[in-house]
């Protein structure tokens, strides 16, 4: 059986991505590897990750974090390639366009049924069971790829709605779910998010609570789910949260990159490697 290990947010560390592939023995031929996105941004070399990843074809698959649709915004024009930019490389490479259309087609979510684990960048919305997810996923994933993309990122950005329905359609729907999966961290007890509270669970704002902690959370009795995103949880872990597994141990701030090896019927085992700082926490 393939081994398969998930890894938390590279944000263009090339090398430390290198250190930890190099400690846990990674061989594309019989292994697998499960990105939980933001592949790019504020590290060092986000242009060497993205062809690396690419590179591994069928052995490997990233969801789409926060950055990596940022830097698909900045292509569509949406945002500006500031001077000193990390992304810029990127823009000025022969094979950019061709990173770039590959990286688009990536999904929001990955489900492997036999081995009951679901990843997302930051998690599952509350409200919504793993069918609903996927659902809510593929809608997106289909105006990424489709002709609607550059409408997509023009109204990408923004914090409403905050709060999930069915009735929701068009910009703010896509709005909502992009949300959901690339920047959730805390929400109200009726589920409605909070996009600005960024702390270690325990130091939010009152009336916030972590997604995965929601008492009536669709989810908390099914799948295992895997997530990035959220590198303060790494001074709190392990969480003792049955069956929500974080993998952003912040890297690009001077932490570590961690793979979390998954065993079916066992808890992951979690292997990292130390990382050089690039950036100082705000």
């Amino acid at each position: 059986m393939k081994a398969v290990y998930v890894i938390g947010d590279v944000q263009g560390c090339y090398s430390a991505l290198q250190a930890l592939l190099e400690k846990i023995e990674f061989k594309p031929t019989k292994d697998r590897l499960w990105f939980a996105g933001d592949l790019v941004n504020r590290g060092p070399d986000s242009l060497a990750v993205l062809r690396f990843v690419k590179s591994l074809s069928s052995a490997a698959i990233t969801v789409l974090g926060n950055h990596d649709l940022h830097l698909l915004a900045m292509q569509a024009g949406v945002k500006s390639i500031k001077k000193g930019c990390s992304l810029a490389p990127i823009f000025k490479a022969d094979d950019g366009e061709e990173l770039l259309c590959w990286l688009r087609q990536q999904p929001l979510l990955h489900y492997d049924k036999k081995l009951n684990y679901v990843m997302t960048h930051a998690g599952i919305y509350p409200r919504w069971d793993l069918a609903q997810a996927q659902a809510a996923a593929l809608e997106v994933e289909a105006v990424l790829r489709g002709d609607d993309h550059q409408r997509y990122f023009e109204h990408m950005y923004g914090d409403q709605p905050d709060l999930w329905s069915e009735e929701l359609q068009g910009a703010a729907r896509w709005r909502f779910i992009t949300n959901s999966f690339t920047r959730m961290r805390f929400c109200s007890s009726s589920g409605q998010l909070d996009m600005l509270e960024k702390h270690a669970p325990g130091q939010q704002a009152d009336g916030l609570v972590p997604w995965f902690d929601l008492p009536s959370r669709v989810t908390a009795q099914g799948t295992h789910i895997l997530f990035g995103h959220w590198a303060a949880l790494s001074h709190s872990l392990p969480l003792k949260i049955k069956k929500i597994h974080p993998t952003d141990t912040g890297c690009v701030w001077g932490g570590e990159l961690t793979a979390l090896k998954l065993q079916q019927g066992k808890k992951p085992q979690r292997i990292s490697v130390l990382c050089e700082k690039f950036l100082k926490p705000a």
